[in-house]
């Protein structure tokens, strides 16, 4: 007994004011405290993405305190109002996450598909390290590259039956440049794609503080020529290889894009072709500078420049400016891709609308920007609804994407004004 009341009433209310402090989170995660910082990232991810199981485990909490009598005294009543609150705002975010085909839909309203795409069902999301899904075959550890001292290492996810000139896509980790892992991120994508003919590559490159910035780019431009290189031992179209990658992997991809036979970043390999034809790069970095004025903490920039750059920003700024995809915008970039969620404390949303935008008023190739309402950082990891119509969402704008350049490979180039992708081109 406390004050007279049970202590199994302070108990429930104690329980329902934590979960009701995850759904909160969820909607407002904090951006500005230090020491608040990683924690409200990983509470907010954690609730976006999986409202339902939180929904459970709330529901299971509050009808064991309330066999167990929590309802004898006003806390108990107290605390089931409030989760009876949570419960209405996680099913906010549930409804968020299944928005996203909207958002989809609308950002690719001008792409014609060309095959029927439909959110892909969440028993087909292959997760990390999960049972394979069927159609597909996995190859694991191809050496591509041995540099200093180093032994890189790619995955091939490809159909399982045998093809020619499929096209392939290339996958970038993310991790902030210093950890991650080709086989923890990219395969729900990666897995849809190759049950939907493509093949697909997902590398490991140099991390840092061993590796400094530009490493880990010249590493992924190694691997593309390698990929281009052995095109025909995997049956791929040489002429068609895309990029994808998210967090520092979206930074990264968003680089292979704007940087291509860019001899500064394939020494000793400059004659290579590492063009790509298409780009997807999901809740990426794209200014290392901050002259864009987004929200970012003092310690995300001191980590940039001792672990990643290696260098001061304000003695070196040209180094900040050449890594910072948005100073690297030009006309012949290839078609873009954009996801990000307009919650994600990690990258902040302006950067990537800011992308969008710059690169949109450059690019001769139609750029696709698409903002998901409640989506934190690294959304993709789970099976979850928003997931779902990302994979149907990126494989309609991939399949057309090569439609398109197979057709303009067979006739003249396009003329002033003619649409392409459904977005006029200059």
């Amino acid at each position: 007994m406390l004050l007279g009341v049970p202590t199994i009433a302070w108990a429930f209310l104690a329980v329902s004011l934590v979960g009701a402090l995850f759904t909160a989170n969820a909607f407002v995660p904090v951006r500005r405290v230090p020491a608040l910082f990683m924690p409200s990232f990983f509470g907010s991810w954690l609730t976006a993405e999986l409202a339902m199981h939180h929904v459970l485990w709330q529901a299971i909490a509050s009808l064991l305190f309330v066999e167990l009598g929590a309802l004898a005294a006003w806390p108990g009543w107290l605390a089931l109002i409030i989760t009876f609150g949570s419960w209405l705002g996680l099913l906010v975010l549930f409804a968020d996450g299944n928005r996203a085909r909207k958002t989809f839909d609308a950002a690719l309203a001008g792409v014609e598909p060309v095959r029927e795409t439909k959110p892909v069902p969440r028993r087909n999301i292959v997760l990390p390290f999960s049972k394979k899904r069927r159609g597909i075959r996995v190859t694991r550890d191809i050496v591509y590259r041995r540099v200093a001292g180093m032994v890189l290492k790619l995955d091939v996810v490809a159909p399982a039956d045998d093809g020619a000139h499929r096209p392939a896509i290339l996958q970038i980790h993310g991790g902030s440049w210093v950890m991650g892992d080709k086989r923890e991120q990219g395969w729900p994508l990666l897995s849809h794609l190759a049950a939907n003919g493509w093949v697909c590559f997902n590398l490991n490159y140099r991390l840092s503080p061993g590796a400094t910035f530009p490493e880990h780019l010249i590493d992924l431009k190694a691997g593309l020529a390698w990929i281009r290189e052995h095109a025909e031992q995997w049956g791929i179209d040489p002429d068609f290889i895309a990029v994808t990658g998210g967090s520092a992997g979206g930074h990264l991809a968003a680089l292979m894009g704007l940087t291509a036979n860019d001899p500064e970043y394939q020494p000793g390999f400059e004659e290579a072709d590492t063009r790509v034809q298409a780009a997807v790069p999901i809740y990426g970095v794209y200014d290392f500078t901050s002259r864009l004025g987004t929200n970012r903490l003092p310690f995300w920039y001191r980590r940039l420049e001792r672990q990643i750059m290696k260098a001061f920003r304000d003695e070196e700024p040209e180094k900040f400016r050449r890594a910072s995809p948005i100073e690297r915008i030009h006309p012949d970039a290839p078609p873009f891709f954009v996801i990000h969620g307009d919650r994600d404390t990690l990258a902040p949303v302006e950067e990537a609308r800011q992308f969008a935008d710059a690169l949109r008023e450059v690019s001769k190739s139609p750029v696709v920007y698409a903002e998901l309402g409640g989506a934190q950082h690294a959304f993709d990891i789970f099976c979850s609804p928003r997931t779902a119509h990302m994979l149907a969402a990126v494989l309609k704008f991939l399949d057309a994407t090569h439609a398109v350049t197979r057709a303009e490979s067979t006739k003249p180039s396009l003329d002033d004004g003619v649409a392409y992708l459904g977005v006029a081109v200059r």
